[in-house]
């Protein structure tokens, strides 16, 4: 199984059928590695039917899913999990995380469960979702497995540093999704401005300034070939400082997905 995450993956909340599976097969084929999907997505069948259908091997893929707050009792773990690889079509997952901290989620409780299924061999990484850093510090201190990855929304219009000094600190990385602010990044003058600089896209900017943190890749959302080939190859637009700068510098806060 892969055990490194790309700097950009894809997010594929909303790719459904009939047209998901070719979309995912399109990502593949364009160079994307790493896939994310979820259990509340219910869409687990679309992305194994889309990696069934490309030639890309199993082993050079990094899939993530993640067990939705419903699920996280200890039982309940283990056998929606087992649903999630049937969906997908595969025998084990590269990194499988708990959605929310929410509803039957129990710290104590919970991340045991996810060390079992490392030890049985269903799971190769445990993430968690979504989390203040409180909540990571109980996750690391509850889990035999060491924390691989915290995904949380991170934009240009929602800046998390004390989350990412935390995945530095303690050496795990951080999965940024909707990096594109729901296309909210098109209308912000500073990104406008880096992005006439460089002669590319607000879109390109967000994605590359995130890239070029330590400890931080994205899984920005596509459907088209165009876009997915965009966002793929933002990774190598190079900031400099006073980009960067002026990225920091924004001072708007605008979360898409509060609990």
């Amino acid at each position: 199984m892969n055990d490194s995450l790309p700097s950009v993956g894809l997010g594929t909340m909303g790719l459904d059928a009939p047209n998901g599976a070719e979309t995912i097969a399109t990502a593949l084929d364009v160079g994307y590695r790493h896939l994310d999907t979820a259990q509340i997505y219910h869409n687990e069948h679309v992305v194994g039917a889309g990696i069934a259908a490309s030639p890309v091997a199993r082993d050079d893929l990094f899939l993530a899913t993640k067990v939705w707050a419903d699920s996280l009792a200890p039982d309940a773990v283990l056998t929606s999990t087992q649903a999630s690889l049937a969906r997908l079509g595969v025998d084990a997952v590269d990194l499988l995380y708990v959605h929310r901290p929410i509803e039957s989620y129990d710290a104590a409780e919970t991340l045991p469960a996810f060390d079992a299924l490392v030890d049985a061999g269903k799971v190769h990484n445990v993430g968690v979702s979504n989390f203040t850093v409180d909540q990571l510090d109980e996750a690391r201190e509850s889990l035999q497995t060491p924390l691989f990855a915290h995904q949380t929304e991170y934009h240009p219009l929602f800046q998390r540093s004390q989350l990412v000094d935390h995945a530095r600190e303690h050496d795990y990385t951080l999965v940024a999704y909707s990096p594109l602010a729901g296309g909210q990044v098109f209308d912000v003058p500073e990104l406008q401005d880096v992005a006439a600089k460089h002669d590319t896209t607000e879109a390109a900017v967000s994605i590359a300034w995130l890239c070029g943190m330590d400890n931080v890749v994205v899984i920005p959302k596509a459907s088209s070939e165009a876009h997915l080939r965009a966002n793929f190859e933002a990774k190598e637009l190079e900031l400099d400082d006073e980009d960067v700068a002026a990225i920091e510098a924004i001072d708007e806060e605008v979360e898409l997905y509060p609990e």
